[in-house]
């Protein structure tokens, strides 16, 4: 590391993105994730589709409660 930097130059926030929207990963156990991509494959469509599907689905079941 070098004992001084010069930023004489820099520009702040340059890379600041007010509306940016970060995605958390999301973990699922393996058993999980094993049904659910032969599921996926079964069906024709990608993981990240059906699992949308099922969440919608279970947001209106708990909306409609």
């Amino acid at each position: 590391m070098k004992e001084e930097y010069d930023f004489s130059n820099a520009q702040r926030g340059k890379f600041y993105k007010p509306d940016l929207r970060l995605i958390p990963p999301v973990r699922l156990d393996p058993q999980v994730l094993d049904f659910l991509v032969k599921r996926a494959e079964a069906k024709g469509t990608t993981l990240n589709a059906l699992l949308n599907a099922l969440l919608k689905k279970d947001i209106e079941l708990i909306e409609a409660a």
